[in-house]
């Protein structure tokens, strides 16, 4: 597996983790696209893409180590980036938009305004076919994915920055400074609050009912959803934590957490031992300012993860199939019928990329 990380000095670090005894973490490679601090990172089996204040999206092709591509869609901070599964990508940004991006083409389904203010948070349920966002228009929204278009608006007294649904989608959580609201679905209304003393920068589901979640401090914290009570809290930094990434890998359940004091540090958690502090696998110092984290498994890891989710997934693709073909017409063309380059400006990173691009493009015009 392969740990990424974001810093505020434009870089994206890549290190290999292997388990052992004990686990090694040796550097893998440098990513230096961007042009301002990295805000956001997502992962899928084949690419990391990463946003930035410099308003891009980086692509990068983690099995051929290459950059891939750079999407220029939004203006503003790029906020927030989710997959879903190997088909699709969400972004949000500074400018008030959710852009939903097709993986296979990079091109831009969707542009939708999504907030007056900025998107600060978005998470995408697992079925595929609704989303949630959250800005600093004080809302909250819902989105439904299939026809792409708005659901439901809920007002919200103070601006939320993170918005996270729960791995079986029955639930979902909302962060205000150092407040987590907890909503069931099923009533769009807040059965719980759990509130600390720091302001909050990350939240992870472990599982369904157990939460951690990460302030502005060196604690992290796991809390139950039902309860709201605090199960177990342990120092895992020098300084405040920026981020929290959790998986299941080979029977342990892992999570991976970045900080201001530059370390990556990789923790077991017992799930039956909820209670007991998780042990420290291994770390890595990136003499960096961490800013986001994710990880990038390989794909026989990825296999297992693959083949629960192939009946929710093969379904929820057939009901979106036919809409995705019918945003493709409405946003990724202009009045004519052509496709615009506002809607696909992909900048490739190898120039041999560029001479199939300016052949289809004297193709076109010839066709006019």
């Amino acid at each position: 597996m392969e740990l990424v990380a974001g810093c505020y000095e434009q870089v994206l670090f890549g290190f290999a983790a292997r388990p052992g005894q004990p686990w090694t973490v040796t550097p893998d490679f440098t990513h230096h696209a961007h042009t301002a601090s990295l805000s956001a990172v997502a992962v899928n089996n084949k690419y990391v893409v990463t946003g930035s204040r410099d308003e891009s999206i980086q692509i990068y092709d983690m099995r051929k180590k290459v950059e891939h591509g750079a999407l220029l869609q939004h203006n503003g901070t790029i906020t927030c980036l989710e997959f879903y599964g190997t088909a699709h990508l969400l972004s949000g940004a500074e400018d008030g938009l959710i852009c939903i991006w097709n993986t296979k083409r990079w091109e831009c389904l969707k542009s939708i305004k999504a907030h007056k203010g900025h998107v600060t948070s978005l998470s995408i349920h697992p079925s595929g076919k609704l989303a949630l966002s959250v800005g600093t228009d004080k809302t909250l929204r819902t989105w439904n994915l299939v026809e792409g278009r708005s659901a439901f608006i809920k007002n919200l007294k103070q601006n939320a920055h993170i918005i996270k649904w729960s791995p079986d989608g029955e639930k979902y959580v909302t962060v205000i400074t150092n407040k987590v609201d907890i909503y069931k679905l099923d009533t769009a209304s807040i059965t719980g609050t759990i509130t600390i003393e720091k302001r909050i920068s990350s939240i992870r589901f472990i599982t369904d009912s157990v939460l951690a979640i990460a302030g502005d401090d060196e604690i992290i914290r796991f809390y139950s959803c039902d309860s709201q009570k605090c199960l177990c809290e342990f120092k895992a930094h020098e300084n405040r934590i920026k981020d929290i990434y959790s998986f299941e890998r080979e029977g342990q359940h892992l999570i991976v957490t970045a900080s201001s004091d530059g370390y990556i540090k990789v923790w077991n958690l017992d799930l039956n031992k909820i209670k007991n502090v998780p042990s420290l696998l291994c770390e890595v110092n990136t003499k960096a300012r961490l800013t986001c984290l994710a990880v990038w498994l390989d794909q026989a890891s990825e296999m297992k993860e693959n083949c629960e989710k192939t009946a929710t997934t093969t379904q929820a693709n057939e009901d979106e199939n036919p809409s995705v073909d019918k945003k493709k017409e409405v946003c990724g063309t202009n009045k004519s019928g052509k496709l615009t380059k506002q809607h696909r400006k992909i900048v490739p990173a190898k120039r041999k990329l560029e001479a199939p691009l300016q052949k289809k493009k004297k193709k076109q015009n010839s066709s006019e």
